[in-house]
């Protein structure tokens, strides 16, 4: 039974990957991550089909859950990655820039001429300026003090809504339009209630968006920044870093990805209330992070789509399935204490750190 925990405990996916990746040339590649995005595309019509059927959930079907909440945890996923996982910041406040990202939709959908794709960059730039005015006071508190000024800041938000009539208070906003249909060379995409799948491809696009700005920014000068800053911030400061304004542009950069899958998810759902912004989507957003690997997009992403999906599809056990679910991150994590796919300079330090206890 030992040797079984500790084979597990060793397994290495994550490595695994990037050997079959080195392996490839660069034609091989963008073969490849083409090939990978089309599958991913073509994910909701696999519970279409009678062999795969049983990816339905028992209240919703594939489709439907692949936008919400598979899609939208990915996608704060891994927005909170950059402040957590590459700034090594405790942010316990994330829904707060969901919210606002959802209200904007609603306010401005309802109450002006603008479609959604208007509103996506005003949610987007609202959210970022949020983040701007939490950051610059707070962010020069670290750990323990951070994480509760941040989550101070996420209920806020919630408890303004709340109390805001003007915006339905404790109602919330209904009638909130669907997005415009969008012309193709392929055909028109229609966005409503029984389109799920075009509102999955809009939050595929947003995620691979996503990827290619955090991949791009992480080979960069922020990117270098922010792992000093992770591993060591006084070193950092001393070494000439600018931390609080890397440090800003972290959690500016997080909170807009927040903001553009709050526009989404107030406009697919056309309804939106103080009691879908509570402290408990914060804390599944960081379980994510956490079970999938810190730092690593990858592990982000399977983190994102085991915990936003599993609830879902064990839902036909009523309550007993949040014992399930808990009892099943206590297992995993037992034996994957870093992550499904850990980031590679973690696995380093704890190999070296293994190796000096074994001697």
């Amino acid at each position: 039974m030992m040797s079984k925990i500790s084979s597990l405990k060793n397994f290495n996916l994550r490595d695994k990957g990037a050997a079959f990746w080195a392996g490839l040339n660069l034609p091989q590649r963008a073969i490849f991550a083409v090939a990978m995005i089309f599958l991913a595309g073509a994910l909701p019509f696999a519970g279409d089909h009678s062999f795969t059927n049983f990816l339905n959930t028992p209240i919703s079907n594939f489709a439907d859950v692949l936008v919400y909440p598979v899609g939208m945890f990915v996608l704060m996923s891994l927005g909170l990655n950059i402040v957590v996982g590459k700034s090594g910041m405790l942010d316990l406040g994330y829904v707060a820039f969901f919210a606002i990202g959802a209200y904007s939709m609603a306010i401005f959908g309802k109450y002006t001429h603008l479609n959604t794709w208007e509103i996506l960059p005003i949610g987007i730039g609202f959210a970022m300026l949020a983040g701007v005015l939490l950051g610059i006071p707070t962010l020069r508190l670290r750990g323990d003090y951070l994480a509760i000024v941040t989550m101070g800041f996420g209920e806020i938000v919630r408890i303004t809504a709340l109390n805001t009539q003007k915006i339905g208070g404790p109602n919330g906003m209904a009638n909130v339009p669907n997005p415009p249909s969008i012309h193709t060379p392929v055909g028109q995409l229609d966005f409503n209630i029984m389109t799920p799948n075009s509102f999955y491809w809009f939050v595929l696009v947003l995620i691979l968006l996503t990827i290619w700005m955090i991949r791009r920014l992480s080979v960069r000068r922020p990117g270098r920044a922010w792992e000093a800053i992770r591993q060591d911030e006084d070193a950092a400061e001393l070494m000439g870093v600018p931390t609080l304004r890397y440090k800003i542009w972290s959690f500016v950069l997080g909170a807009g990805v927040g903001g553009a899958a709050g526009v989404v998810y107030a406009s697919k759902t056309l309804y939106v209330s103080p009691e879908a912004f509570t402290f408990n989507i914060s804390v599944l957003i960081l379980s994510c992070i956490v079970f999938g690997g810190i730092g690593n997009i990858w592990g982000v992403v399977l983190g994102g789509v085991f915990l936003a999906y599993l609830p879902e599809r064990i839902r036909f056990i009523s309550n007993a399935r949040q014992l399930v679910f808990g009892l099943t991150l206590i297992v995993i994590m037992n034996f994957r204490p870093d992550g499904i796919l850990p980031r590679k300079k973690r696995e380093k330090i704890l190999k070296s750190k293994s190796e000096a206890e074994v001697k």
